[in-house]
């Protein structure tokens, strides 16, 4: 270009001093859009996992002030460096203009035409893709108004897609569109755009039908009617007695409820003043028909894990209608659902398959309230529109990525290294002459292409995980089984039953929330652990340290029920414990949690006297080095001790009282231990200097209790001429009694934000409680208490 003008002169040339201010402004600008770009990748990193993972500590409120605050800034951001990138914005002149053309030859300038076209595009690209990403981490519920929890569709996104759809066609608005290049690049920018519009109909279309659907969003009102209507036939005929034993025999067999488990929507419901009658059952699928599935039928390992499976479903219904407060005629009292719950109960060796029973329930109470998983299955079919959207958004990426590798592949890497991120055309004006046009570039284009193939991935990686979940999820399972009672044609056709078994052997890791872990916490901390940075972030947010946990050991679960199974037997109510009463002056407790740091500090000091022999090599045949009732005292111990630490909401006793025990036994407990040395010896030595420190330094009555308690103990069974083992026997006992006690709770909302955070062990017995009749403490296990 020479300039446009006849006098331009080829020896004229830009000086130094205008060159050096443009390519300082230049490079400040793409400066500033690559740092607010990395920006809006930190917050669309921090959107993403929050909307995955977030429901977490979505109550804390150092939590969502990061959400908000990302969410807030997210597209803003991305309008600026889309605004900033665009044609006009790029053009760059310092001639000053405003003195008009009549004297523009006695002035010097430069003056400049950028273009960065892959930048802008990449960009818009990028926040569609991250509003994809968003759209299936986001939680969509169509609850009963009683639960308090309907979340509809991210109504917001689509606004934000219509808005990045706007930059990115002012963008392309400016400059010519060339075939073939430029339209493979709109078919990049702008099928997300589609994508997004699809998935947000869909699940707008899905919730309003989840929402009057009889299965999802009006089943607890329906579930509470039909409960009652079972209550008044099992009132009008006789059934057995409740199964009743000493935990080896089970002398009455009651058989399976017709609990609902699917098909609510294809039965005759009247509404009456009293709420939903049903007038039909013929093809709703109930436990007992799944009961009576004959196994080999389902050509699949333990088929009893699937019935198990549709029974948790039915229980989950029942568990909805406790968090909607409505009232049930069949479950939370005396009937054939509390009597086929306790037939469960007393069956001896069942205490795995019992929490693995109440473990699924709360994963489908967990995908209800925490997830757009339940949403699907409001219609038949509607699952596999989902995964049809699913499969487009896959394809798309993978056409993206080819496109994005075939064009690294066929330029050289030396050139990929060079490709800037913007170019400039510039030339210079001064005395009536115009230079030469010379060729500036700023950036690399491989920061951007990086930003953009990684959000592909995260793209893919969050399709891949909606498709997972609903081929291996437990509602298509749920689905298929039901499916397959209802469809006696097919169950002996051989392809159909191979093509059920291969679905529901699907496993998805995902999809398990609960990871069956209980967290530890101790007030005498005898072994200080290393600080690290992880830890100390999560001890100034205040949440609890993930790697204090132990998995809940078959020997707890078993101690667990055992206890549950005598307060049965023997009709006794739930108490903080039966052991109270053979240590009675051991401690002063005014309340649950300061008895829960009493018996803890006494077990942490026996802990302390008879330390583990992990290490110790075992002589065959030998008896195991750690007893299960020693293992359960502690873990036990230390999740009770969690919960009075960090939870104290799922506990009897006033929350705040409760944090200022734990707080003023803590602190008192690090005074009392500064003194101590850290090699005593013997563990007989560790013991008494223990009993010492604690006796000598301690000002809190709730450390003098435990160290009182400690002694007490070892006193009792010495005299008793009795060894370690039933010391341990009977702190197994008292923590088992002890978290049965703390259980039963009308804190439904606590226990689901317990759900949210991936289960807790005293969630998992408020539930089993429940199911079993007991809702409150002062209610005996022989004749619980009436409904809810």
């Amino acid at each position: 270009m020479a300039g446009g003008n006849s006098t331009a002169d080829s020896d004229f040339h830009c000086s130094d001093e205008f060159v050096a201010a443009f390519r300082k402004s230049m490079r400040g600008q793409v400066w500033r859009v690559n740092a607010m770009l990395l920006t809006d990748v930190v917050l669309a990193g921090v959107i993403v996992a929050m909307g995955a993972y977030g429901q977490r500590y979505r109550h804390h409120p150092f939590t969502r002030f990061v959400f908000l605050g990302a969410t807030t800034l997210f597209l803003p951001i991305v309008s600026y460096v889309v605004s900033s990138t665009d044609s006009k914005s790029k053009n760059y002149s310092n001639v000053p203009w405003v003195f008009g053309p009549e004297v523009f030859g006695h002035f010097d300038g430069l003056v400049a035409k950028c273009k960065g076209e892959f930048h802008s595009v990449a960009t818009v690209t990028w926040a569609f893709l991250v509003q994809i990403v968003v759209i299936n981490t986001s939680t969509v519920v169509a609850a009963d108004d009683r639960e308090g929890r309907n979340i509809p569709p991210p109504y917001e996104l689509f606004v934000q897609g219509v808005w990045t759809f706007y930059l990115g066609a002012s963008s392309i608005a400016q400059k010519h569109v060339y075939f073939p290049r430029d339209l493979l690049l709109l078919f990049v920018e702008f099928s997300p755009s589609a994508l997004i519009c699809f998935k947000i109909v869909f699940k707008l279309y899905a919730f309003r039908n989840a929402q009057r659907s009889f299965a999802l969003g009006r089943n607890p009102h329906l579930v509470s009617g039909y409960s009652q209507q079972l209550q008044q036939v099992e009132e009008g005929s006789p059934h057995g007695e409740p199964p009743v034993g000493d935990g080896q025999h089970v002398h009455v067999h009651v058989p399976p409820p017709p609990l609902m488990v699917m098909g609510e929507e294809v039965i005759q419901v009247e509404k009456q003043p009293q709420g939903y009658v049903v007038k039909d059952v013929k093809n709703m699928v109930t436990v007992d028909r799944v009961w009576r599935l004959d196994d080999t039928l389902l050509a699949v390992p333990r088929p009893l894990l699937l019935k198990d499976l549709c029974l948790s479903f039915a229980l989950f219904k029942l568990l909805r209608c406790r968090f909607a407060r409505y009232k049930l005629g069949n479950a939370g009292s005396k009937g054939v659902t509390t009597d086929f719950f306790w037939g469960l109960l007393m069956k001896d060796g069942e205490h795995v398959r019992i929490f693995r029973l109440i473990a699924d329930e709360v994963s489908f109470v967990h995908d209800y309230y925490y997830s757009s998983l339940p949403i699907c299955y409001a219609k038949r079919w509607l699952h596999i529109w989902s995964l049809c959207i699913s499969l487009l958004s896959l394809g798309y990426c993978i056409v993206a990525a080819c496109l994005l590798g075939l064009a690294i592949c066929m330029t050289d890497w030396e050139d990929i290294v060079k490709t800037t991120q913007m170019e400039c055309l510039y030339w210079c004006w001064g005395d009536y002459v115009v230079s030469h046009t010379k060729l500036e570039s700023f950036g690399r284009v491989y920061f951007v292409a990086v930003l953009l193939f990684l959000i592909v991935t995260l793209v893919m990686i969050s399709e891949i995980r909606d498709i997972g979940s609903y081929i291996c999820s437990n509602w298509t399972k749920v689905g298929l089984v039901c499916w397959y009672v209802n469809h006696t044609s097919w169950q002996h056709f051989v392809p159909v039953q191979k093509w059920v078994a291969l679905l529901l052997r699907c496993r998805c890791k995902l999809m398990k929330h609960w990871n069956e872990k209980m967290g530890q916490c101790s007030v005498l901390v005898l072994q200080p652990r290393t600080v690290t940075p992880l830890g100390l972030l999560r001890r100034v947010l205040r949440l609890p340290d993930k790697e204090r946990s132990v998995r809940v050991s078959p020997a707890v679960k078993a101690c667990i029920i055992d206890a549950l199974r005598s307060h049965k037997s023997t009709g006794a109510s739930l108490r903080r414990s039966r052991v109270h009463e053979n240590f009675p002056g051991a401690y002063n407790s005014k309340g649950t949690s300061d008895a829960i740091l009493t018996w803890h500090i006494a077990t942490c000091i026996l802990e302390a006297r008879h330390p583990c022999q992990h290490d110790q090599e075992q002589e065959q045949g030998s008896p195991p080095a750690v007893s299960d009732d020693r293992i359960t005292a502690v873990h036990l111990s230390r999740y009770c001790t969690y919960l009075v630490a960090w939870y104290p909401e799922l506990l009897p006793d006033d929350v705040a009282w409760s944090k200022s025990v734990y707080k003023a036994v803590k602190k008192d407990a690090g005074r009392a231990l500064a003194a101590r040395r850290a090699a005593p010896g013997t563990p007989e030595a560790e013991y008494k200097q223990l009993l010492k420190l604690l006796g000598e330094n301690s000002r809190h009555e709730v450390l003098r209790d435990g160290a009182r308690l400690a002694t007490e103990l070892v006193e009792y069974f010495t005299a008793a001429g009795e060894g370690d083992e039933a010391t341990w026997k009977l702190l197994a006992g008292f923590w088992s009694e002890m978290i049965l006690y703390a259980a039963p709770s009308k804190n439904e909302k606590g226990h689901l934000e317990a759900v949210a955070r991936g289960g807790e062990l005293i969630t998992l017995l408020w539930a089993l409680l429940f199911h079993a009749g007991i809702v409150s403490r002062g209610e005996t296990a022989a004749t619980p208490a009436g409904t809810v």
